[in-house]
């Protein structure tokens, strides 16, 4: 069976350290891929808000948010999730270990900044929570050909996906592989909650991959042998 796999839009970082940025310059949002596989119309990582996201839906596949079947968050970030909220219809999903290690800090949050008379930022923890609460446990295998792949490190439960379509595997990275100056340098960001595993994972990727699609960047090539041990971003 065949496989449609697309990028839907290519995210950015807000402050890329590989071009000399210290301090955000712009709104990081995630890059947002497109799988068809059967009956199902899984969409990854929307990053871009409701309208923005669901207009380059229909630009670069002809559909609209209706039919999108599932939603995956690779980690559970704004700049991954902005646009969720368009796919009221579509299963949301996000790995067991990315929602329970996120929502214990989450409410901590949210209780804090509500008694620090926060409103604003209680309005956001707040919209936070609901999309974590209405996310459900990703299953290893999405679609047919269609896997989770654990990549933990960047965030504890950060998980790609891997595609595998006319003898070529595909990995959707996620932040665990941000830039294309990432991959050619070997490097992970500096934000890792776990830095040696978040190398482990970068050399994972790598090493079963014949295309990546990254975190804030394209698809791309492979450019490494599985070789090589990724350093951390400075």
């Amino acid at each position: 069976m065949a496989i449609d796999l697309r990028v839907i839009s290519i995210g950015t970082m807000a402050a890329n350290p590989l071009w000399g940025e210290r301090a955000p310059v712009r709104t990081g949002h995630a890059t947002t891929t497109l799988i068809r596989s059967g009956d199902v119309v899984l969409l990854i990582d929307p990053g871009l808000p409701e309208q923005a996201i669901a207009a380059r839906l229909l630009e670069r596949t002809g559909i609209t948010p209706d039919a999108v079947t599932h939603v995956m968050l690779t980690s559970f970030h704004a700049d991954t999730h902005r646009g969720i909220t368009a796919f009221p219809r579509a299963a949301w999903l996000v790995s067991r270990e990315e929602r329970e290690g996120v929502g214990i800090p989450l409410v901590r949050e949210l209780r804090y900044a509500s008694e620090r008379n926060q409103p604003e930022l209680a309005e956001r923890l707040k919209h936070q929570v609901a999309v974590l609460q209405r996310c459900v446990e990703a299953p290893d295998e999405l679609a047919l050909g269609v896997d989770l792949f654990p990549l933990p490190g960047l965030t504890p439960g950060l998980c790609g996906v891997v595609v595998e379509q006319d003898e070529q595997t595909t990995v959707i990275c996620g932040d665990a592989i941000a830039t294309v100056e990432h991959l050619r340098q070997k490097l992970v960001l500096n934000s890792a909650d776990n830095a040696i595993r978040a190398r482990e994972s970068f050399a994972e990727a790598v090493q079963i991959a014949d295309w990546l699609v990254l975190g804030r960047d394209n698809a791309v090539v492979n450019p490494f042998d599985g070789s090589g041990k990724p350093g951390q971003d400075e």
